[in-house]
């Protein structure tokens, strides 16, 4: 069977990597910091055998030689789908808690396969449209062919430290793949905002991703008042995204390119609007239907094509990714 490597395996897109993985008949260890984390993923899936789905403990993705005992297997692992990587706001310094997670653990983790699998043929690795998105100049249409120009100094400043480190992370690996010339190539994924709904048994409402807190404070009532600003336009379902990574090493096409993964704009507003139509029990803590929306009249243009038609992706609906993330979060008692 084909053995596929997960990192972060407790992630809220990796744990819906977990699920397609084995829905595709992938052999698939996943890589955690901790025992209990790997044993809630490994109970919530009973019945699935160790050989199809196990664990291994790797605790901080940022020290040399993390991933070296992780990429042994026996039999060999075939892919690997690295997902780990540092997203949140709570950043007191930029290289520590940032940008040394992020780009030494995506080139330890191609050293370690380089040195240690070499029956690795591929490596998808999650990037963002963090990498993507160009601040400085007037943009009129994003598609893989556009990087963001951040710079080191730059990233200096607590505002720009996230997208920095999934820039600098992602070329990073390039470099690795045109340099060392390993056996394998790479594919990235590259997401915008990623809604959809939570794995309740990972998940609670003080951990959410950071996208979806939103989604939170809508059902919350903490919309009612005034919509808060959209920030960025662009959004894509956890599952699509999930399913990106998976097609990633089953299309051999799909080597050696970039993938925008994104369904297409959105704005606060039609959150909300989406949620009236599919949640009407929250009518009372929502805002008025003509609460002004922020959504511009002057937004650049996307390009997805690829993904559609490399991938085979097939976006789903805004209306369906609301509903079914707003369920989730009411699951767990929002």
């Amino acid at each position: 069977m084909v053995k596929v490597l997960l990192t972060g395996g407790s992630g809220f897109i990796a744990a819906h990597i977990v699920d397609i993985l084995l829905q595709h008949g992938f052999d698939t260890v996943f890589t955690v910091r901790s025992d209990d984390k790997g044993k809630r993923i490994l109970e919530n899936h009973p019945g699935t055998p160790k050989e199809k789905l196990s664990y291994v403990i790797v605790k901080d993705v940022a020290q040399d030689g993390a991933f070296d005992e992780a990429v042994k297997s026996d039999p060999p692992f075939d892919y690997v789908l690295h997902t780990a990587s540092p997203f949140h706001f709570n950043v007191q310094d930029p290289v520590k808690d940032f940008l040394d997670p992020a780009i030494k653990g995506t080139t330890g983790i191609l050293k370690a396969i380089k040195a240690y699998a070499p029956t690795v043929k591929r490596v998808v690795i999650t990037s963002s449209f963090a990498a993507i998105i160009n601040p400085k100049q007037n943009v009129k249409l994003y598609s893989e062919k556009v990087w963001n120009p951040v710079t080191w100094e730059e990233a200096m400043d607590h505002s720009n430290v996230y997208r920095a480190s999934k820039t600098f992370a992602e070329k990073a690996a390039w470099d690795f793949v045109e340099k060392e010339k390993p056996n394998f190539d790479i594919a990235t994924i590259n997401p915008p905002l990623v809604f959809g709904p939570i794995v309740h048994y990972l998940n609670s409402l003080e951990a959410l991703n950071t996208s979806n807190q939103r989604f939170r404070n809508l059902i919350q009532g903490q919309f009612k008042e005034q919509i808060p600003p959209t920030g960025t336009f662009l959004y894509v379902d956890v599952r699509d995204v999930a399913l990106a990574h998976v097609r990633a090493i089953e299309v051999s096409e799909a080597g050696g390119k970039r993938f925008f993964i994104t369904a297409g704009f959105f704005s606060n507003k039609e959150i909300v609007e989406a949620a009236r139509k599919t949640h009407s029990e929250l009518e009372s803590k929502l805002p008025a239907k003509d609460a002004p929306s922020d959504f511009p009249s002057d937004i650049y243009e996307i390009d997805n094509s690829r993904s559609k038609e490399i991938l085979g992706i097939k976006y789903r609906s805004f209306t369906e990714t609301v509903a079914d993330t707003i369920s989730s979060l009411q699951d767990v008692g929002a």
